[in-house]
Order: C-alpha cells, then sequence, then structure tokens
C-alpha cells in the first residue's frame, strides 16, 4: 500500500504503462510471428510484405522504449536475411 499521494499516483501510472506496454509487446511479437509463419510456409510474397509490414513496428517499439534498439535491429536482421535467402531457393 502506498504512503504517500506521488506513491499512489505512481502505483496507478504503473498499471497503465504495464497494460499499454504489454499490448504492444503482444503487436510486436504477432508482427514478428507472422513474418516467420511465412518464411516457414516458403511463401516468398506473404513473408515479404509480411517483413515489410513488421520493420516499422519494429522501429516504433523502440522509439517508445519497448525494446532496445540492438535488439530491433537484430530481429529486422534476420527476418531480412532468411526472406533473401527464401529467393534463392
Amino acid at each position: 500500500m502506498a504512503n504517500t499521494k506521488s506513491a499512489e499516483k505512481a502505483a496507478r501510472q504503473s498499471t497503465v504503462h504495464r497494460a499499454r506496454n504489454d499490448a504492444l509487446t503482444s503487436q510486436l511479437r504477432s508482427a514478428i510471428r507472422k513474418a516467420t509463419l511465412a518464411l516457414k510456409a516458403g511463401k516468398h510474397d506473404e513473408a515479404e510484405a509480411a517483413l515489410s509490414h513488421a520493420t516499422p513496428i519494429i522501429d516504433s517499439m523502440v522509439n517508445k522504449g519497448i525494446i532496445h534498439r540492438n535488439k530491433a535491429a537484430r530481429h529486422k536482421s534476420r527476418l531480412t536475411k532468411q526472406v533473401r535467402a527464401l529467393v534463392k531457393k
């Protein structure tokens, strides 16, 4: 239980922020999963579309402080590498 007014407000804010962060994280995971599933299915066009849809979502999560920029770069790099490899097959 909070002892001060500021601690009460911080507790209220943390629940709101947590809910927002959870929703944004879910959105991020869904975008990455959609691209990954298209890659596993071998559908190049869908994978490319999913990647182009996921890239700005990943970047926006960095700007919102949900994930670290290196993690975002790693996700984008690996997905792009896999999409390009799918073309060569």
